[in-house]
């Protein structure tokens, strides 16, 4: 089981970049537009959102699941300013990638997955303060959002 652990980081590391290569030859006409300051915007702030979300999930380590579970309080690296870095930076990259495929409709499916992280991150709350306490609400006072 200790094994499978990196590969859990290694897989998405591997796979958003492989999916939006594929995303960009394959959807049709999608080379051929015009890299206009727009899609440049997108790609650098996708590019950027994909860094810090590798980031956040390294700084995590073995407190990442998937289901609320408090393991530690992780509370160093980007971590020491946002409580949920990955959401914030997932969605980030998220937003640059509808600008770089032209795929507005998506702002739609970005709406709704903010909305289910909101609440994910409500019940990962929960669970962090029924197990760390005042050390959790201090964190939390801490941190932008």
């Amino acid at each position: 089981m200790l094994k499978s652990r990196p590969m859990r980081a290694l897989i998405p590391a591997i796979a958003i970049p492989t999916i939006v290569i594929l995303l960009y030859f394959f959807l049709p006409g999608l080379k051929e537009q015009p890299w206009t300051a727009l899609r440049i915007g997108g790609a650098f702030l996708a590019l950027v959102g994909y860094i810090l979300v590798l980031t956040a999930r390294i700084q995590l380590g073995k407190s990442f699941s998937v289901r609320p579970e408090a393991k530690e309080l992780v509370s160093h690296g980007l971590y020491s300013r946002i409580s949920n870095p990955m959401y914030v930076f997932l969605d980030l990259m998220v937003f640059g990638l509808i600008f770089v495929l032209r795929l507005y409709w998506l702002l739609v499916v970005l709406a709704v997955l903010a909305f289910f992280q909101a609440r994910q991150a409500r019940r990962e709350a929960r669970v962090l303060q029924g197990k760390f306490g005042q050390a959790y609400l201090d964190y939390r006072n801490g941190t932008w959002f």
